[in-house]
């Protein structure tokens, strides 16, 4: 965070993969991979260090490759929920108003996304969508409360990132999404390790 308010390339290249790697370290710690659902928990984690580190240049081209490392770490979360048994009316249930939400959203975005990215953009958002569903779905079933705060987190997080990039830059956006991204991440990290072995 200091290293940001200052805009320290420097520091970030320091201090951003470190962080990361050490939700990365945490999810193997606390026996993520110890179970079929923690195991796909434990890829989402990894690649979400990836995207991290793909993140830090300030340019269009990494941004893309990030962007589509965290859809598919998203993807990965999709998976564990689904392993784990999400309930399909619940995640039904949850996906009408957040596909509201995202709508609103997008309908935000849209005039600030240049053409090229809209696409990518727009897929991102969709499969964020299903997977915050499918964590309150997963919940429903008799997994931990956990996942689904830690997806909305996630979900709240990235919104700072699409403002960040596509409206309004500057350190107000990572002061309050960074701190909603790492504390997500941790709770995946940590709740993994919960999980029964199967």
């Amino acid at each position: 965070m200091v290293a940001d308010s200052r805009a320290s390339k420097r520091g970030k290249w320091i201090f951003k993969p470190l962080a990361s790697a050490l939700f990365v370290a945490t999810g193997f710690a606390a026996g993520a991979c110890d179970s079929s659902p923690g195991r796909w928990i434990a890829v989402g984690l990894v690649l979400g260090a990836i995207g991290d580190v793909l993140l830090i240049p300030d340019n269009k081209k990494t941004f893309l490759l990030g962007l589509g490392i965290f859809l598919l770490g998203h993807v990965a979360y999709v998976v564990s929920f689904l392993v784990m048994g999400a309930d399909g009316g619940s995640t039904a249930m949850a996906l009408l108003p957040l596909a509201f939400v995202a709508a609103i959203v997008w309908r935000w975005l849209k005039a600030h996304v240049e053409a090229k990215l809209r696409v990518p953009v727009l897929a991102y958002m969709v499969v964020i969508t299903g997977m915050v569903a499918l964590s309150f779905g997963a919940w429903r079933a008799g997994a931990s409360w956990r996942w689904f705060a830690a997806a909305v987190s996630f979900y709240l997080s990235d919104l700072s990132v699409a403002r960040d990039r596509f409206v309004s830059h500057g350190f107000v956006n990572r002061a309050w999404g960074l701190p909603l991204y790492y504390g997500a991440q941790l709770a995946f990290a940590l709740t993994a390790g919960l999980l029964v072995a199967g």
